[in-house]
């Protein structure tokens, strides 16, 4: 995506360090759950290179919906344990794919998506949802990418303690 006349930093360490400030910066003091996530993803979607999509689904009535996000239309609905992100949940854990036409069960919201990584949203220890990123390019994320984004959703999860 990464549209902007901004440079990001190139190295993931400084830039998921930046990420976090300007979440921190974007999210302080503003109770509004949908904005927040909004504003959080349209600022991935703007720093990460080779990505097609980065959003939101957030758990309603026992399914994940879908939420703010930047990119191609997406699938409005995902039932637990179907697809990455809804194993993700089922499993309340990280998943980093880094080939999607492997993963048993993939949705394939968008055909040009090679690899994904899903990263659930905790309020205690309940899953409020999580964040969602594809991207063309197979194995783009890596664990540096993981920690980095695990990082960047703890901060983003102080919004659904308003």
């Amino acid at each position: 995506m990464n549209t902007s006349n901004f440079e990001w930093p190139v190295d993931k360490k400084p830039l998921y360090s930046l990420l976090s400030i300007r979440l921190r910066g974007l999210i302080d003091g503003i109770p509004h759950q949908i904005s927040n996530l909004a504003n959080a993803s349209a600022l991935l979607g703007d720093a990460l290179l080779n990505i097609n999509w980065v959003g939101f689904y957030l758990m309603k009535e026992g399914r994940l919906v879908l939420g703010p996000f930047q990119g191609k239309p997406a699938c409005i609905e995902i039932e637990i344990g179907k697809g990455v992100c809804g194993t993700a949940v089922a499993n309340d854990q990280v998943m980093l794919v880094k080939d999607v036409h492997q993963f048993p069960g993939h949705i394939a919201c968008d055909s040009a998506s090679n690899s994904e990584i899903v990263i659930p949203l905790h309020k205690g220890n309940e899953i409020v949802g999580v964040l969602d990123i594809d991207s063309p390019v197979l194995a783009r994320f890596d664990e540096e990418d993981q920690e980095g984004l695990e990082h960047f959703v703890r901060i983003l999860e102080s919004i659904f303690d308003r």
